[in-house]
């Protein structure tokens, strides 16, 4: 059996399974004697995948697997969540990341740009629209923001950035009253 007909075997097993619980299939990757099956909350969710139910989906495909094996022969099963810097590979994917950062790195490419990173502005079935965050203008646009659209084809790979946002400074006490009227507060 080739390997999209083991992953079509597979998606056709493990789908309504994860619709059950409510959530969306991610992606599906064999490779390497590895099935993995990555699984999200639906598009729009704010929480993530949980670790309970990681285990939960883990112990219903394995069980599915087990009657109506898909896969001949020695594999492993990996259930996952796609984290925190996620691997765009379908155009369903780069639709659910609009407003994100993103992360592209190009195919062979004429000119310097292999490596592209800005927010994520559109997608479609044809390819994604990136807003350079490289310090680049276009005189043309409003705001002066240089964008770029990108072909699926071009992309060799791409995925989320995660931006750690400001936080206190480790071992740093908040400041101290020095006026009645602060302590009255």
């Amino acid at each position: 059996m080739s390997e999209p007909q083991t992953i079509e075997r597979v998606r056709a097993l493990v789908a309504p399974i994860i619709a059950d619980l409510k959530l969306d299939l991610y992606d599906l990757e064999f490779r390497g004697g590895t099935l993995r099956i990555t699984i999200d909350t639906p598009a729009g969710s704010t929480a993530g995948v949980d670790l309970d139910t990681i285990a939960l989906a883990t112990r219903l495909i394995g069980r599915e697997f087990d009657h109506h094996d898909p896969i001949p022969g020695h594999y492993t099963l990996e259930i996952t969540s796609p984290g925190l810097e996620r691997t765009l590979r379908t155009p369903e994917h780069f639709r659910r990341e609009v407003g994100k950062e993103v992360a592209l790195r190009l195919r062979d490419t004429t000119n310097s740009d292999r490596r592209l990173q800005g927010v994520l502005v559109a997608a479609d079935d044809a390819g994604a629209t990136i807003r350079l965050n490289d310090g680049r203008v276009d005189d043309d646009r409003p705001d002066g923001a240089a964008e770029r659209t990108v072909a699926y084809e071009q992309i060799d790979r791409a995925r989320t950035v995660f931006t750690w946002g400001p936080g206190p400074k480790p071992g740093k006490k908040a400041a101290k009253p020095t006026s009645k009227k602060e302590l009255a507060k």
